[in-house]
């Protein structure tokens, strides 16, 4: 696939950043109640329904409900749990965690339409070392995307930064999904792909606001999307982590929107 970083990047005001700094403290203090209920025996659409109370409670808007981009069907559910061998956009429903699972927690909302989104990997009870360490290496791939992300540097250094971590430790970068713009839509332009050489595309500059989503692999990147159009899952039935935050670009560095005391 060829890289293309010449998307128009938006670029936000003050207020615009206040409602989604808003939106990324309720996405991050909800996905830690959500992190804490995964434990065996729970079923991911128990997940769901919880998820579907707290944004009720906060007076929110689901950014993931209903969404149906490029022709697919509208997505049925607030959260996608993806466990195992699934990679990203798992629909709850009535598989049951178990113990020594890795579970995929991918979650936004909305306040006054703009977004925040972010991405946790939780690892239930006695997993195994190779799991745990797949879990760890996303994890730290996206810290050190996030260090990328001074004024100046280039758009392709994010993902350069992923790839070369994470293939080194012998894990694969997956290709079919990447971070993205985030705003007044859950996804705007640039792609970020989390691979890549680095020094290409457009500086960063002061209210450019990503969600970077490292999407990682035990075995190898491909992907197949199952039969409900939604769920992608590993090709060779290897284990796949993520971890995702929203990150605005300011003068002084980056500023992780979907952080707070707890989270990842």
């Amino acid at each position: 696939m060829k890289l293309s970083y010449g998307q128009k990047i938006p670029i936000k005001t003050r207020s615009e950043i206040d409602r989604m700094r808003e939106a990324g403290r309720h996405v991050a203090e909800i996905l830690v109640e959500l992190r804490d209920r995964v434990r065996p025996g729970v079923g991911t659409e128990e997940l769901d329904r919880y998820a579907r109370k707290l944004i009720r409670e906060r007076g929110l808007t689901s950014s993931f409900l209903g969404y149906g981009p490029y022709g697919l069907p509208a997505y049925p559910a607030v959260l996608c749990v993806s466990v195992n061998e699934e990679i990203v956009h798992g629909i709850p429903g009535g598989r049951v965690i178990r113990e020594g699972d890795i579970v995929s927690l991918d979650f936004g909302v909305s306040v006054e339409g703009w977004h925040g989104d972010s991405a946790v990997t939780v690892c239930v009870g006695d997993v195994t070392e190779e799991c745990r360490h797949l879990v760890e290496v996303t994890r730290e791939s996206l810290d050190r995307a996030i260090k990328t992300m001074r004024c100046g540097q280039r758009l392709s250094d994010i993902g350069h930064a992923v790839q070369e971590f994470v293939e080194p430790a012998g894990y694969s970068v997956v290709r079919d999904f990447a971070g993205h713009g985030i705003g007044a839509a859950m996804h705007e332009p640039p792609w970020i792909p989390n691979y890549g050489p680095r020094g290409r595309g457009p500086r960063l500059v002061p209210g450019m606001v990503f969600a970077i989503e490292p999407m990682v692999n035990a075995g190898a990147p491909d992907v197949e999307i199952l039969d409900d159009e939604w769920t992608a899952v590993t090709v060779d039935g290897a284990a796949s982590a993520h971890f995702e935050h929203t990150i605005l670009v300011t003068d002084d560095g980056p500023e992780v929107l979907t952080q707070v005391a707890g989270s990842h």
